[in-house]
């Protein structure tokens, strides 16, 4: 995974220990105060969102202990597609330009303009290099794309 990917993902873990764990022991503890556990709705609310954080805890914990944390940065721009480089593209067929950083996949979100290593788009870019046109399989066919750009930013 890429140093973003890492920090958000050990943001994400600090908030739920310090921030949502404290809460959810609160309402528990809350809706405990109002008696019958059985048709309490707040109590069983409560303690599935307890079982989601704790579940969602476990997960972080896991893929950050897992991971291989690469910061492109530091990688001397060989003019390939590697890992964590964001690459400018030209569509051939429609002169359109797009820009994608290749992350993996917890870290994917076509939005800001990151797809992940195992996409069909993310597995025919890398190894290409500066200038090569690239075949990407699409749901209305096959797609022709030139690298533009490769920047490790």
């Amino acid at each position: 995974m890429t140093v973003q990917g890492a920090e958000r993902l050990r943001d994400e873990l600090q908030r739920l220990k310090s921030q949502d764990r404290p809460e959810v022991i609160a309402a528990i503890a809350e809706a405990r105060e109002h008696g019958d556990l059985k048709e309490n709705a707040e109590y069983h609310a409560a303690r599935e969102r307890q079982s989601f954080i704790e579940g969602r805890i476990q997960e972080i914990e896991a893929k950050l202990a897992d991971a291989q944390v690469i910061d492109v940065t530091r990688i001397e721009n060989s003019g390939k597609v590697i890992f964590g480089a964001t690459v400018e593209l030209l569509n051939v067929d429609t002169d359109q330009h797009s820009v994608y950083q290749i992350v993996g996949e917890d870290e994917a979100d076509v939005k800001q303009e990151k797809i992940s290593v195992t996409s069909p788009m993310g597995r025919a870019l890398i190894g290409k290099e500066l200038g090569d046109e690239v075949e990407v399989q699409t749901p209305s066919g096959i797609a022709l794309y030139e690298i533009e750009q490769i920047h490790h930013r």
